[in-house]
């Protein structure tokens, strides 16, 4: 719900503050990110956290416009990355993948799943069931790589483990067409199950 906050800036359709902080009490905001980070460091992040193949074009876009002047709403942002981006196929907007990279950088994202993830393994009864909704690449990997690390078995010398978790699914449920119709957002959701034995 917090992505549709026009204050919370995460959004390159409504106008609102360059903020991205899902907790209001962090220090790094991505007005600070778009505006004192390195061309590298912008293009980095870009790169590892939007999987935007434009990534150069656009950071070194930023550095040229933020020497005019300090880039500080959402609007700001969204149009100088459409300017230089170009068409995107399919109904991404151009500044989709730029927005998703400041938004996991801000947040640090990643690694609160991986965190969280680690901890609910830990916590879990035996039988007890855990399952995450990730919405996109990035989030599914690390929820496939954990689960899968978790469900194989480990060698003690001749003697092999039980592993820690059995897996439910071993491809991730996907939102069928009715779902997506119904919500948009729901189109890149991924969910995936396992098992504490």
């Amino acid at each position: 719900m917090q992505l549709d906050q026009e204050l919370k800036g995460f959004s390159f359709l409504k106008e609102g503050p360059l903020d991205m902080r899902m907790n209001p009490l962090s220090q790094l905001d991505a007005e600070t990110i778009i505006n004192e980070w390195s061309e590298r460091e912008l293009g980095d992040i870009f790169w590892q956290y939007g999987e935007e193949p434009k990534w150069k074009v656009i950071s070194k876009a930023i550095v040229q416009a933020r020497r005019k002047c300090r880039i500080c709403t959402t609007k700001q942002l969204s149009d100088l990355i459409s300017s230089c981006r170009g068409r995107v196929k399919g109904k991404l907007h151009p500044a989709t993948l730029v927005f998703q990279a400041l938004r996991i950088c801000v947040n640090k994202e990643l690694d609160v799943l991986q965190n969280a993830l680690d901890q609910a393994l830990k916590l879990l009864a035996t039988h007890g069931k855990v399952g995450v909704i990730s919405f996109h690449s990035l989030e599914d990997r690390i929820v496939k790589n954990i689960f899968r690390e978790a469900s194989t078995p480990i060698r003690e010398g001749k003697e092999k483990l039980v592993p820690l978790m059995k897996l439910l699914t071993k491809k991730p449920i996907v939102p069928t067409l009715a779902e997506i119709r119904k919500n948009a957002r729901a189109r890149s959701a991924k969910m995936r199950f396992a098992e504490k034995n």
